[in-house]
């Protein structure tokens, strides 16, 4: 046992290479949102149930856009194995265009939720909470886009660094906005919720901007800069970016919709609830995000090496990328399970709050395999871009299997909050085994 996980120790070293600068840089983005939702929550209960609700509905549409720009990482990684980087240049120019063209149709999407928010089923006294913090994270959706795009090609291109820094930056100066207008220091009004939605718009309208800047002035980006500079936007390279963009986002967006869905479910429950809800999909977060590093790293080396033609490596870099994937499961767990008593206090001094999420921890606990090993394996095909399949299971796995399974035992069954959550292991185990399933088919086709 020992010399067959000691033989894996060169690929473990490569993911944590590059996994390790984008986890960091993405717990950056986590970090701000504990920051948001404590800081919210310590200023009123009744703006954390709002943000609750507004977070998960406009993450979706997010987790979908990001999706859809990861429609570059097998383009640099097939590319850069072949030393075509002006050819990448090009990419990221045309990549731009299609992230353009997309986040239009998820504002105008967003903006019929807006239209609409009376017929949710919401808390009444959240509506005027709501509704301007939604339409501030509206906004800021199309800068996101922009700046994944120079995100994934820094990434893509094995400089994650980058985006870690960038990412940091971007969201220090959040967590900075967020106390000078939720509180309403430095003379700034006290804006509550609003003031957190006005800081994330600015900061992230910053890291686009220092995204563009480290772009146009390193000395090494000049062949890429050239390709973005000579090569034309053109409806073949907008297709090939939306035939491969458009199955990840929509898989993404399927596993963001359960979230979405659920959180409007919990909402039917009460204010409490939600907040409940909130703080714990805020803890999820965490270790969502860790795991989604690693699932990047895997993505761009299994682009990598599909374009080398070398599926011994796809293989033995997506288990590579599983084993890790276990051994931040049982930190993590661990973890919860020392600190669960008092976890909820960290965000809202709410006692009937707190034990709700105590109930909802030992889920937590339980999905944490399977939400690894979804994001693992999903990334690996996303890397060869097999993505339709994953689309499709994720179909499956959440709006056929975990979405109903989380309303009946929820409402039919009268299990509550408990009860919505159990949709959340039940999706991810199904994805799990369909996705392994296909890898491995993936796989032993191309070495035969």
């Amino acid at each position: 046992m020992y010399n067959r996980v000691a033989g894996y120790k060169q690929y473990y070293k490569s993911l944590v290479m590059l996994g390790v600068p984008i986890i960091i840089g993405q717990l950056g983005a986590i970090i701000t949102g504990l920051a948001d939702t404590i800081m919210v929550g310590q200023h009123s209960t009744e703006e954390l149930a709002a943000a609750s609700f507004v977070n998960n509905v406009i993450n979706a549409f997010i987790i979908m856009g990001t999706g859809f720009s990861y429609n570059l990482t097998p383009l640099i990684g097939q590319n850069l194995a072949m030393n075509k980087k002006i050819v990448i240049g090009g990419w990221l120019k045309n990549s731009l265009v299609a992230n353009m063209t997309t986040t239009l149709l998820l504002i105008a999407v967003l903006l019929g939720i807006y239209l609409n928010l009376d017929s949710l089923g919401q808390p009444e006294e959240l509506l005027p909470l709501i509704r301007p913090y939604f339409a501030v994270s509206l906004v800021s959706i199309l800068f996101v886009m922009l700046y994944n795009s120079f995100r994934q090609f820094v990434e893509g291109i094995a400089n994650p660094s980058i985006s870690m820094w960038v990412l940091l930056t971007g969201n220090l100066l959040n967590i900075i906005g967020n106390y000078i207008l939720i509180y309403g220091k430095c003379g700034m009004p006290e804006l509550g919720l609003l003031g957190a939605g006005i800081s994330t718009f600015i900061s992230r309208i910053i890291m686009l901007l220092l995204f563009i800047a480290v772009f146009m002035l390193r000395t090494d980006y000049k062949p890429y800069r050239k390709g973005f500079t000579h090569i034309r936007i053109n409806k073949q390279s907008w297709r090939r970016l939306n035939s491969i963009g458009w199955p990840i986002s929509l898989q993404q967006g399927l596993e963001a919709g359960t979230f979405c869905v659920t959180a409007i479910m919990v909402g039917w429950l009460g204010s409490l609830e939600l907040a409940a809800h909130q703080i714990a999909i805020t803890i999820s977060t965490i270790s969502f995000t860790i795991y989604l590093g690693l699932g990047a790293a895997v993505a761009i080396r299994t682009s990598y090496y599909k374009g080398a033609n070398d599926w011994y490596m796809v293989r033995k870099i997506t288990i590579a990328g599983l084993h890790l994937g276990l051994i931040v499961v049982c930190i993590v767990c661990t973890t919860l399970f020392m600190t669960q008593s008092g976890l909820g206090l960290i965000f809202t001094d709410n006692l009937h709050v707190n034990a709700i999420v105590k109930t909802l921890l030992p889920i937590l606990m339980l999905y944490q395999i399977g939400d690894s090993a979804q994001i693992i394996l999903a990334n690996s095909l996303r890397g060869l871009a097999d993505v339709k399949a994953i689309m499709w299971i994720s179909f499956l796995a959440y709006f056929i299997i975990a979405i109903p399974a989380g309303y009946l035992l929820g409402f039919t069954f009268h299990w509550g909050i408990a009860g919505i959550w159990m949709a959340y292991p039940l999706g991810f185990l199904c994805s799990v085994c369909l996705l392994g399933y296909r890898a491995k088919m993936q796989v032993k086709s191309h070495l035969v």
